[in-house]
């Protein structure tokens, strides 16, 4: 029987060691394996289970509680800006300035580049207080100033990681190691998605170079592919490979795409993958992207005042105009636009990552346009319900760094994990309140002090979420994004 023995080939081939494991399972020992491997779940399943359509993953979903927010835009400023040139005015450090470092304060402490005794380094710019709420914000960010009352910052955020891809890992995954799901893949896969014809987490890359973590910290790890972010450019084609090649029309494209959708659908009858309903659901996604992606990222269409407002120029890749095409995401029912901008290492080694040059070039290619998001959301009425978060991946000391020598014209700061400032506005978030105080140095918190799992874990209570019951199993453990620890930030939940 050569026929009936190549299908039982065809067939063993399909069969992965779980799904071994799984069918071959017998007895009180093979249950006790069975349990370790996770195998007493279903694979790609929730604990506890959220009722999901495989065919239609990014179906709309119900949170655990009324949500404050729907969506999410967060700025990642990748590099790590330093807070002591933008919002954590130090008088006392600006009296130290140029005077040798005390030796009490490098004890125990860890650093990415300074060696010996360093100089401190007083704020290199002006600073003033603006809004009702007098919050202090440097002469870098005029435009920002005008938005103060809008936001609430949180002034001693910590981490434990000091060197970039780490700890851009941890703010993004909650885990400073690779295959951990990102924030997005999480809200994704908790929420779905409100429009069924764009992605549900798209991101945008302006500056030049992505983060240093690379496409990880957008990714979905352990969770479903179709829960990572879709990398979407603002010039060009929106997603490459996109369009169909010369010659290929829409109808026979359609009729390609059922073909290999039922090959599929015969290979998970199969072999009861649930990834293989995952690829089904990419390939309908991208077959409705072709039409839905180029309009809702074509900002050509924007009036003048509107891009004058935020400072774009179509046709380019920018920080400004990906900040517009953020909102025309959101008020499409994106899920999570996440932008990285590249460019914020500061540590003085040449004038592209000096505080006297490329960290002001930084300020000026972001301040407009981050203001211009903000209000214009707020005018749009979208605001109240789209939650912005800003921020790097830690904060920068309050020494100059030395490794260039005396003669070093550039000014930097090296990488400190002991404070930085975030900050979050609309969706839930109360207006025009601080929270966290660091040092007289800006150095370390010494109240309100947050990290990022708490920040996680207010993240997903604005949406509706209750941190710690967000789960998926894998490997046989329950894992959510805010690990074993975390909790909301209630002094700037509305």
């Amino acid at each position: 029987m050569p026929e009936e023995h190549d299908f039982e080939g065809q067939s063993l081939a399909h069969v992965t060691r779980r799904h071994f494991l799984e069918a071959g399972a017998t007895g009180i020992g093979a249950t006790a394996l069975a349990t370790l491997l996770g195998c007493d779940t279903p694979r790609g399943t929730p604990v506890p289970g959220i009722a999901r359509n495989l065919l239609d993953p990014l179906s709309p979903l119900a949170p655990h509680f009324p949500p404050k927010a729907k969506r999410v835009i967060y700025l990642h400023m990748a590099g790590a800006p330093s807070q002591l040139e933008l919002f954590d005015y130090k008088p006392v450090l600006a009296r130290l300035n140029g005077q040798l470092c005390p030796e009490s304060l490098m004890k125990g402490k860890r650093f990415a580049f300074i060696r010996g005794i360093p100089k401190m380094l007083g704020p290199q710019a002006p600073f003033n207080q603006y809004g009702e709420s007098r919050a202090w914000v440097s002469d870098h960010l005029p435009h920002f100033s005008r938005i103060v009352d809008d936001v609430a910052f949180l002034k001693a955020m910590r981490t434990d990681q000091f060197n970039h891809a780490p700890a851009q890992l941890l703010v993004h995954t909650g885990s400073p190691r690779i295959g951990r799901p990102s924030i997005g893949a999480w809200v994704t896969y908790g929420l779905g998605s409100e429009n069924q014809n764009l992605p549900a987490f798209v991101v945008l890359l302006s500056g030049g170079v992505g983060p240093d973590a690379g496409a990880s910290v957008y990714g979905s790890g352990f969770l479903p592919s179709v829960y990572q972010g879709v990398q979407c450019r603002s010039s060009g084609d929106p997603v490459l490979f996109l369009s169909d090649p010369k010659g290929l029309p829409r109808d026979l494209r359609r009729k390609s795409l059922d073909a290999i959708n039922a090959l599929n659908q015969r290979e998970h009858e199969a072999a009861q993958d649930p990834e293989i309903l995952t690829r089904i659901a990419q390939y309908e996604m991208a077959f409705r992207m072709q039409l839905s992606v180029p309009e809702a990222m074509d900002i050509e269409k924007e009036p003048a005042s509107v891009h004058e407002m935020y400072g774009t120029t179509p046709g380019t890749t920018s920080f400004a105009n990906n900040c517009l095409l953020a909102r025309r995401l959101a008020e499409r029912g994106v899920r999570f636009v996440q932008l990285f901008h590249w460019g914020w290492d500061s540590h003085g080694a040449s004038a592209s990552e000096a505080l006297n040059k490329g960290f002001f070039d930084r300020c000026k290619e972001t301040d407009r346009a981050i203001a211009a998001l903000v209000t214009d959301l707020k005018q749009r009425g979208l605001l109240d319900e789209t939650l912005i978060v800003w921020g790097g991946e830690f904060g920068r000391t309050p020494m100059q760094e030395n490794r260039s020598g005396a003669d070093n014209p550039f000014i930097g700061r090296d990488h400190n994990a002991g404070a930085f400032t975030m900050w979050l506005a609309g969706g839930g978030i109360k207006p025009g309140v601080t929270h966290g105080e660091t040092d007289e140095i800006g150095y370390e918190g010494i109240s309100g002090q947050t990290d990022v799992n708490d920040l996680h874990a207010t993240m997903l209570r604005l949406l509706g979420f209750n941190h710690e019951r967000l789960v998926y199993r894998f490997q046989g453990r329950d894992f959510r994004l805010t690990d074993v620890s975390g909790k909301p930030i209630r002094e700037i939940i509305a």
